[in-house]
């Protein structure tokens, strides 16, 4: 006999939080080839979201190499999320930054009492 496993829902807020991950990566790579001079331009453009992107696959992704609770998984992106937030204010966008961290901490916050109630 085999287990059969119901297929796992993609809703609206899933969606959201993939782009809202997406747009954090890009932001960073921008952020880095904006705000520095050559040839550090380079090094933060192409690493901030490197390792943003790492951070990200190791504890925060639904296939993440390290399994960690909620706290520490919500730990990891609102790092990500701050280093985005603050980069859009850096670049002079605080309106920007404001308004992706207020989307992105309202649709965590939903995915956590989501997760937690599992």
């Amino acid at each position: 006999m085999t287990a059969t496993t119901s297929p796992q829902r993609i809703g609206v807020n899933d969606v959201l939080r993939l782009l809202l991950e997406l747009f954090a990566f890009v932001t960073l790579g921008i952020w880095g080839f904006v705000a520095f001079g050559f040839p550090l331009n380079i090094i933060v453009g192409l690493g901030a979201p490197a390792v943003a992107i790492l951070l990200w696959a190791l504890f925060r992704s639904p296939r993440a190499v390290f399994s960690i609770d909620v706290f520490g998984k919500s730990l990891v992106e609102l790092l990500v999320v701050a280093a985005a937030t603050l980069a859009w204010l850096d670049l002079g966008h605080p309106i920007v930054g404001l308004v992706y961290a207020v989307v992105a901490v309202v649709s965590g916050v939903i995915a956590g009492r989501r997760e937690l109630a599992r």
